[in-house]
């Protein structure tokens, strides 16, 4: 992985003047000295090689039994494991993951039982507590489904949950009921968690190779464990000198629609570490070229509160050359190769979009497969910590999710 950025908009001076700031971030994530020190479990991932051959196993039940998995969960609890299958399965292959709990909408759920239809599927519900409401709502739902399919002793084995390891509902159910349960570490976060059991069994289900995922994450715990010579804490810099320059509002860009869902996992990781106490750089993004043609226009010519960072897949997995074009006007693209005209607009997009006073960071990488991105799954996950402590919070706790849930509850007559 490689980090480019225009040094007309961030001068080295700049990069220096938090060198102290970013000592003392790495110092607090190290030493775990930091606020939300107890959410610190991801910083030095380590593996129950026990535990994964039972998720393994897990999985290839999973797959022999049902033609579906419905994960059921919101948040941290999908985004992770959706991102992954999203960016490392092919675009129109059929998935065999399904998602719920992570909307109360009457026609999704019902849209999601009629598909599922007479097909076989299982769950795995996915909450640390259980009484999250969207999640609870749809595990009741789909529970009663499989237990009308099935009846009560078979709808057991087709039931897996991920949840705390001694407390809660859904443990208190779990261990009642028999399910097979894999644990949410005590330690990390919903929004850390997609390279624990949280999203690894749905992603193994989903046929990615996990190993290959959590290696590559090994690697970049290993690259950005010092301080010096860090390219994770370089971003984290990167954004908080641009934040104070009132670029307060960063968009991810990807230029592969597979990374549709890996963005949405970033907005949330970022959006909830480091929006708080009336801080922070809003997390946006696009899917170009398509945005290209609808939001580009804002980015290059709107309110100047913008900076891009760009992922850049170097690779495709497969590539092919474009026809010769009879008209003389298309005869440029005569027997270029697509992913060559896809980086020349990515290219061509930063030109333009640095000229219009828009920074861009890029990182770039070889290719999309597992390695690459559970490398980039740690990068960004050890610059937020870093960034968030940069700017003066918890980068750990989401005390502003709550606010709308004591309003929905006043409402529902919840006491």
């Amino acid at each position: 992985m490689e980090l480019i950025y225009e040094n007309s908009f961030v001068t080295d001076k700049e990069i220096s003047k938090l060198s102290k700031a970013v000592e003392d971030a790495h110092n607090k994530l190290v030493n775990k000295t930091g606020a939300g020190s107890d959410f610190l479990g991801w910083v030095n991932l380590e593996y129950d090689k026990e535990e994964i051959e039972r998720l393994k196993n897990a999985a290839n039940k999973i797959r022999r039994d049902s033609d579906y998995l419905v994960v059921i969960g919101i948040g941290g609890s999908y985004l992770g494991a959706r991102a992954v299958i999203e960016a490392l399965t092919p675009s129109f292959k059929t998935k065999n993951v399904l998602f719920a709990g992570n909307n109360m909408s009457p026609d999704y759920i019902n849209d999601l039982l009629e598909f599922v239809g007479d097909r076989d599927f299982s769950i795995n519900v996915i909450s640390k507590s259980g009484t999250t409401t969207e999640p609870a709502i749809a595990f009741s739902i789909l529970k009663q489904k499989l237990i009308d399919k099935y009846g009560k002793d078979k709808a057991r084995e087709r039931i897996y949950v991920t949840t705390d390891k001694e407390k809660g509902v859904l443990k208190r159910e779990a261990t009642q009921e028999g399910y097979e349960t894999f644990i949410v570490p005590d330690n990390i976060g919903g929004r850390y968690s997609v390279l624990t059991p949280v999203g690894l069994l749905p992603i193994a289900v989903a046929g990615v190779n996990i190993d290959g995922l959590m290696y590559g994450a090994s690697q970049a715990m290993q690259k950005y464990e010092n301080l010096l010579d860090n390219e994770a804490y370089t971003y984290a810099i990167l954004r908080n000198v641009l934040l104070k320059k009132g670029k307060n509002m960063e968009i991810l860009v990807n230029y592969e629609p597979r990374l549709h869902y890996f963005s949405e996992w970033w907005k949330q990781l970022y959006g909830e570490s480091e929006g708080k106490d009336g801080k922070g750089i809003f997390p946006a993004s696009v899917d170009n070229t398509t945005d290209l043609h609808s939001l580009g226009q804002y980015i290059q010519e709107g309110q100047r509160m913008i900076f891009e960072t760009v992922i850049d897949v170097e690779n495709p997995n497969k590539d092919f050359k474009i026809p010769v074009q009879d008209d003389k006007d298309l005869d440029f693209l005569s027997s270029k190769s697509l992913n060559e005209v896809n980086h020349m607009a990515m290219e061509g997009t930063i030109k333009a979009h640095v000229a219009g006073n828009v920074p861009n960071i890029r990182i770039k990488i070889e290719k999309l497969d597992e390695f690459n991105l559970g490398w980039l799954i740690y990068f960004f996950e050890k610059a937020c910590g870093i960034s968030g402590y940069i700017l003066g919070v918890n980068p750990f706790n989401q005390p502003g999710v709550e606010a709308y849930k004591k309003e929905m509850f006043k409402l529902l007559g919840k006491e």
